[in-house]
């Protein structure tokens, strides 16, 4: 990474943090200690705010739940035999299939950034999950018109239709809690984006031009 120092506003800072838990949900079922951190969420009810409402709904949720019946719950959302009842992965709702065009652009856009892919990891790089943990470290490593390509090109144009469909999978019942929020959370992420790009000027550097930040690793279930 390039030796800038980055001042993180908190705003940035929640957004990242909540990536990097939609990450972790969306990866694998959750553990005895997130479970918990869920259920004691202290949490500033503002009636009528769509993100107040998902993080409620996800802490009574999480209260209501225990990591065995999770572990089959989450099989058979997004493993299941021979398929999960959804398809976790960008270019599947992008294109209706897999490995296609959208997988090859995403990977040179991973490797012009710095991202490796961990050896042992079998799961596509456009995996949910792995999309919420690269834009966390976006957030807070990189300049704003990069986190604007990279959402434009690999998440907003089909992760609103992710969370609806995730929200309706017939095993879903902590998940549709995760839904909801992951719902409110990219509706606000492409108002973010939106005035974001008004901000940005239109001599701005192209991708051609970045360097990359700091190398990662690629984790997926």
């Amino acid at each position: 990474m390039t030796e800038t120092i980055r001042q993180i506003n908190e705003n940035d800072q929640l957004r990242a943090d909540i990536y990097q838990l939609l990450a972790a949900l969306l990866r694998r079922q959750p553990s005895t200690e997130l479970l918990q951190f869920l259920a004691d969420l202290d949490i500033e009810v503002e009636d009528g705010n769509a993100m107040s409402d998902a993080w409620v709904a996800l802490k009574q949720a999480a209260q209501k739940s225990n990591t065995d019946t999770l572990e089959d719950e989450y099989f058979a959302i997004f493993l299941g035999v021979g398929s999960g009842e959804i398809m976790p992965y960008g270019s599947w709702f992008m294109t209706g299939s897999l490995m296609d065009k959208p997988l090859a652009a995403l990977r040179s856009d991973l490797m012009q950034l710095g991202f490796e892919r961990e050896e042992n990891v079998k799961e596509p790089e456009d995996h949910v999950a792995a999309l919420c943990e690269v834009m966390g470290c976006l957030i807070l490593e990189a300049p704003g018109y990069r986190q604007l390509a990279f959402y434009q090109r690999h998440i907003g144009s089909w992760i609103i239709r992710f969370c609806d469909n995730l929200a309706k999978t017939p095993s879903a019942k902590f998940y549709v809690a995760v839904a909801q929020l992951a719902n409110a959370f990219f509706t606000a992420e492409a108002n973010e984006f939106e005035q974001l790009s008004l901000n940005i000027p239109v001599n701005c550097p192209g991708s051609a031009d970045l360097d990359p930040v700091e190398e990662q690793a690629v984790q997926i279930n």
